[in-house]
């Protein structure tokens, strides 16, 4: 790769692979600096939460770091003796400074209720105190960070026509590394050594850059005088071109339009993707990774164009001009290439799915980067004119470019997507490409000087007023009947709310639905289950709202405050505007309070505690999702309950394998001292489950299921038998008395193993190589439990007479019968004689704790 640099083949031919062995060292600083990126991105979402601001924080202030360092240490670069013994230094400063992140991560976690306390429920104030924890971690490092590109510019651009060569060489190689540490850190890291480990592979891998570097520049000597004078370069003629020189002004206004747009188009692209994909932490990963490997890719693509003689002005227009075409195209061929919005590798296992997803990423994101990143590399030819020193050239180049990143990028996020959508915000942005390409145009056409950039600023002007609606974002089944009733490409996911023949349902990012209304009573049950176990259920938090059926479901029993935290905004505005009639007033209710924000944050921030504690049915192999199984989640679970308080935790069985299952329940083990097995439904196949723990040691109370029942329905004079046989064929088990998963794993924050697990296993089910807890699965699981732990050995059911707990052994027959009744009718028959035995009064009915007692309250 170094060979096509052409001031650096020359002197690698002299000096005896002293390039290459530089070439090296900057990959492996990219390589370093993208996985301390990916990380702090992933560290600060645990301590501010997962949101779509917290998140954009992160990479503004990391970009801030990057871009005032470029211009600081550019300007000192020139000052310096040995430029090299300055990158060495500030290899050694970066890795000094990165690991001041565990002390500080460790003072934050101590001290954020106290902050949280002070400043109340301000927003305001709440993100100002987040922005200052994260500059104070991320400032200093990415400041160094941003100095080391001029530095190694300043050694290695010895003359003038080198600049455009030389640089652009560094840039991407330097880009390379970071593509492969996006791809590690995504890849291989966290499972292979735990994210402190990757942490300090990152920081190991900066010492190392930095002593190498510091050793050759010993061997080496001082900065070569060719550059030293007065840092700048000697006086020279300018570089043979085909026409005239590029405005210094414009080429700053090229490089931070360029960032602006570059990033933009890429928070827009990732949008386009997440529609289409798992989006696990392995998707978003190949996505950042393409995209890196094809500004990499640009800046070899320039290093090529700067060795001819065709003025910059010229070549940028083009490139420009290129630019706003393929950023305009591409939503109509994402939407081409994925007919209309379908799943990517839909039927693939692991390997064929990351090849699926490559395959999409290469025509739509990769080809189209390659031009959009040449721009900012070869702009550096365009400054080979200049007299002022290479490093202080490369350096503001820099800054600029990542000063208009980092507007782009929140740009896109919090203005383009919400106001325009994905089409007409990557039709804005194309257009921003053409308005550029008329300007630099217009300096080479002496004649006709207005009419480039009036031509490209009409382009745009009609390109946005006749555009089109664009493809759809958002893919309807016709079969099952469905019709699109509203959708919102917010700053967090695109949000649907889609009419189907049985029900209406919320879906996020196409694929994930959030609940609906053809599930009623699972959902309903997923608050009332928990709460009809507790002996005065006062309080009650829920992590993750959905469609808000759960939540209000609450409402029902005499609670007299609810806490919601959902992390999706327009998920909230939807589901007031789509479900009300279905969620009992929760939107209107002056006990609820709502927050639009993470929930592991929400509930870690407040010392408030709760009788119940409900945490939402999550996809298991969603990127951020493996947050909420681990051990710390739990522990603060815990910590935010009232004595005797009540925690579900509710798990889809029809996205998780034994193993996973294992493992969450492995984990809540360690938090609780007894975790319990509530089914959600009763249905034949796909089935949730709630893992329930309790702060303090307290057996199931049948009096206690009673007198919530009755208070719920307001009718006093339902049987007690009806009642208790109605919710106890709901228990399944006791975890912690069976052993059953002694032997799994424990998720944790450092060791995500449900976070890299989980997509893997996803794509195994589909390959046949795994199976979901479903159908046979789940009633062996079921069948397992209680028989490690019957219900006259178990604990928990120690007050329950024999006749009431034949109902648990009800529940089991009753969920084996809807499972064979389609199929084998014979061995059906003799479960549904067992249930008839054991549950007299409701039989087989499929009856379920919500949808009977609040039939019963609609009746009273």
């Amino acid at each position: 790769m170094v060979a096509t640099g052409g001031g650096v083949v020359a002197r690698t031919r002299r000096a005896g692979g002293e390039a290459g062995l530089l070439m090296a060292i900057f990959f492996a600083s990219g390589f370093a600096a993208l996985v301390y990126q990916v990380l702090w991105v992933r560290e600060l979402g645990l301590l501010f939460g997962s949101t779509a601001e917290a998140v954009a924080m992160a990479i503004a202030i990391f970009f801030a770091g990057i871009a005032s360092g470029g211009w600081y240490w550019g300007r000192r670069a020139a000052r310096v003796r040995n430029a090299l013994v300055g990158f060495a230094g500030l290899e050694l400063a970066v890795a000094a400074t990165a690991l001041g992140h565990f002390l500080l991560i460790d003072v934050y976690h101590a001290i954020y209720p106290a902050i949280y306390q002070l400043i109340g429920h301000d927003r305001a104030l709440e993100t100002v105190a987040k922005a200052a924890v994260a500059a104070v971690i991320l400032l200093p490092p990415s400041f160094l960070m941003g100095g080391t590109l001029p530095m190694m510019g300043q050694y290695l651009v010895r003359r003038r026509e080198e600049l455009g060569t030389t640089g652009s060489a560094l840039y991407a190689i330097n880009t390379f590394g970071g593509a492969a540490g996006a791809l590690a850190a995504g890849f291989v890291l966290p499972m292979a050594l735990g994210l402190t480990g990757a942490y300090l592979l990152a920081v190991a891998t900066d010492m190392l850059v930095g002593l190498a570097a510091f050793l050759l520049a010993l061997r080496r000597g001082a900065t070569p005088a060719a550059v030293a004078q007065e840092g700048g370069f000697p006086a020279a003629p300018a570089m043979a071109t085909t026409g005239p020189a590029m405005p210094r002004r414009l080429v700053w206004i090229v490089a931070f339009a360029s960032g602006f747009v570059t990033l933009g188009i890429e928070v827009i692209w990732t949008r386009l993707f997440s529609q289409v994909l798992q989006n696990s932490a392995y998707t978003y990963s190949l996505v950042l990774t393409t995209f890196l490997a094809a500004l990499a890719l640009g800046a070899w693509t320039a290093n090529a164009l700067a060795r001819t003689a065709v003025a910059p002005a010229r070549m940028v227009s083009l490139l420009l001009a290129s630019s706003a075409v393929v950023a305009a195209a591409s939503p109509w061929l994402f939407h081409g290439l994925t007919d209309g919005l379908g799943y990517v590798g839909a039927r693939h296992g692991w390997w064929g799915y990351v090849a699926a997803v490559a395959a999409l990423a290469l025509p739509v994101m990769l080809v189209p980067a390659i031009i959009l990143g040449a721009v900012l590399p070869y702009l550096l030819r365009a400054l080979a004119q200049e007299s002022d020193a290479p490093g202080e050239l490369i350096g503001r180049l820099v800054a600029a470019n990542t000063a208009g990143a980092i507007l782009g990028s929140i740009a896109a996020a919090f203005l383009l997507l919400p106001v325009f959508g994905a089409t007409a915000s990557l039709t804005v942005l194309a257009a921003v490409y053409a308005v550029l390409s008329g300007v630099s145009a217009s300096t080479f056409l002496r004649r006709a000087r207005l009419v480039p950039p009036a031509a490209g600023a009409a382009i745009a002007v009609a390109a946005l007023a006749l555009m089109p609606d664009g493809p759809a974002q958002v893919r309807l089944d016709p079969a099952r009947g469905e019709r699109l009733i509203e959708l919102r490409e917010g700053t967090a996911a695109h949000v649907a709310v889609v009419q189907r023949e049985r029900g209406r349902v919320l879906r996020v990012n196409n694929y994930y639905t959030l609940g609906g209304t053809a599930t009623l009573d699972p959902e309903r049950n997923q608050a009332i289950i928990p709460m009809l176990t507790h002996p005065e259920p006062r309080s009650v938090f829920f992590l993750g709202m959905g469609t808000g059926l759960t939540a209000g479901a609450s409402l029902y029993f005499p609670v007299e405050r609810v806490t919601v935290c959902e992390i999706v905004p327009d998920v909230i505005e939807l589901a007031r505007l789509h479900f009300e009639p279905w969620v009992n007033g929760l939107f209107d209710d002056p006990r609820v309070r709502m927050h639009a924000e993470d929930g592991r944050n929400c509930l870690r921030r407040s010392p408030d505690r709760y009788d119940v504690i409900v945490s939402d049915l999550f996809t298991p192999w969603k990127a951020g999702t493996g947050n909420l199984y681990t051990v710390e989640h739990f522990r603060t679970v815990h910590d935010r309950l009232e004595a005797g308080g009540v925690f579900a935790q509710w798990i889809p069985l029809y996205q998780v394998s034994e193993r996973e299952l294992g493992i969450i329940a492995r984990t809540m083990q360690e938090v609780f001292s007894e975790v319990v097995v509530w089914r959600g439904d009763l249905y034949a196949e796909r089935s949730i489950v709630a893992l329930v723990g309790r702060r303090g040691d307290s057996p199931l109370d049948p009096p206690t299921l009673v007198a919530n029942a009755r208070a719920m329905t307001g009718m006093s004079d339902i049987p007690e038998a009806f009642l208790l046989e109605l919710v106890l064929r709901f228990y399944a088990g006791n975890l912690s008395a069976s052993g059953l998963f002694e032997e799994s794993p424990v998720n944790t924050d450092n060791h995500p193993i449900i976070e890299y697990l989980a997509p893997r296993t996803h794509r195994a089910v589909i390959a046949g190589e795994a199976r979901w807890v479903t159908g046979p699965a789940r009633d062996a699981f079921y069948r397992a439990l209680l028989a490690a732990a019957p219900p006259e050995d178990d604990p928990y059911l120690v007050r329950l007479t024999p006749v009431q707990r034949d109902y648990v052994r009800a529940g089991l027959r009753q969920s084996q019968f809807a499972r064979l009744n389609r199929r084998e009718r014979e061995a059906a028959d003799r479960h549904r004689s067992a249930v008839l035995r054991k549950s007299p009064l409701i039989g087989v009915r499929p009856l379920s704790p919500a949808g009977r007692l609040v039939a019963a309250r609609q009746t009273e």
